[in-house]
């Protein structure tokens, strides 16, 4: 029977901003009203929610809902929750039950094809979601979570499991050209690319298709994302004691192997992941495009925290400016991308180095 005796216990009115209804009866409704918020909890996950008997009955699901029907998702069955939490959005604060950010994803209506113990199948018409999806226990309360139909866009397309970076030719002087070309700083740093997927980041070398464990502090760029899937092109730099990049540092980094010693070159000789390009983002692969319209992606996702910034871009006629600035950084390089190309493997002469 649905009730709501588990939430009332685990939460109280005075410590948190979430409704914590009196007992009574509960809401009478039509069962088709469902809702996804965001969570930014301890760990970040998405809650999801189906009006049932005047609840919400609710999974908590770490990747979110899957939108290709080859993957299923884990979905763990949580507490019932009041029916005034379908337009919840806050702080729960630290310290208290799920403390963190709460965002409305999506709401919307849904109608039940079947509703069991153990098997839960709806069709969700949402502004972000919609579509046929099945919710199935597999043990206690670990669920699964299925797409039944094809993605609601039919261009979609999965996040790839790899990329083949692109790299400049190496020439005396800049190409000519000023409004043809931008001017970025050469970081002379470790090239990597970052998969983001449900908000967890996967860091992928040149060589290697998971390095992220030996770089635990770029992990939390995969929450700030939050649902939006992206790879994304750049290089891991180390800061030495002047701030400029310290190649020493970078390759103790990249050489650590113990947790121990992972641990100890995290706190004193931090790394900052620098993107400059993105080759995919919410489902369509971006490398197609012109680097202008990619530059544009990405500087609309405002990347910039503790261990991750997006790399600034120049107009051409403002290299010379932009050569003084990485030699007073001690940097190796500038790089000149044509604004007309598009992303391809290997070293192509779209985009041209110039030592320094």
């Amino acid at each position: 029977m649905p009730e709501l005796s588990t939430y009332r216990g685990k939460r109280r009115a005075d410590r948190t901003p979430e409704p914590v209804p009196p007992d009574g009866p509960l809401p009478a409704g039509n069962d088709d009203t469902f809702v996804i918020q965001e969570h930014h909890a301890r760990r970040l996950h998405w809650d999801f929610r189906l009006e049932r008997g005047g609840v919400l009955v609710s999974w908590a699901v770490p990747r979110g809902l899957p939108q290709d029907p080859k993957t299923n998702h884990l979905a763990v069955h949580t507490e019932d929750h009041p029916m005034d939490y379908a337009s919840f959005a806050g702080d729960i604060p630290a310290g208290e039950y799920g403390g963190g950010k709460v965002i409305l994803w999506d709401r919307g209506t849904y109608e039940t094809e079947k509703w069991t113990d153990r098997e839960v199948k709806v069709v969700l018409h949402g502004s972000r979601v919609s579509g046929r999806y099945v919710l199935f226990q597999t043990r206690d309360r670990d669920w699964m979570v299925h797409r039944m139909d094809p993605p609601a866009d039919p261009s979609w397309e999965p996040l790839p499991a790899r990329v083949e970076p692109m790299f400049p030719v190496k020439r005396s002087r800049l190409p000519s050209g000023a409004g043809d070309w931008a001017v970025e700083f050469g970081w002379g740093g470790l090239r990597a690319s970052g998969f983001v997927d449900g908000g967890i980041l996967r860091l992928a070398g040149i060589d290697e298709d998971d390095i992220t464990r030996r770089f635990p502090e770029v992990r939390p760029l995969g929450p700030e994302l939050g649902s939006r899937g992206a790879v994304l092109d750049g290089e891991l730099i180390a800061l030495g004691r002047d701030q400029r990049p310290d190649t020493a540092r970078l390759g103790r980094r990249a050489e650590a192997e113990s947790d121990s010693v992972i641990r100890r070159l995290r706190r004193d000789e931090p790394v900052i992941f620098v993107l400059y390009d993105l080759l995919y983002l919410d489902g369509h692969t971006t490398a197609g495009l012109p680097y202008a319209e990619r530059r544009g992606l990405l500087e609309s996702l405002a990347l910039d925290g503790p261990a991750w910034q997006t790399a600034p871009a120049f107009p051409r006629d403002q290299a010379a400016a932009v050569r003084e600035a990485a030699r007073a950084q001690g940097l190796p390089s500038i790089v000149a991308k044509r604004l007309a190309a598009a992303y391809q493997p290997g070293r192509q002469p779209d985009w041209v180095a110039v030592p320094l």
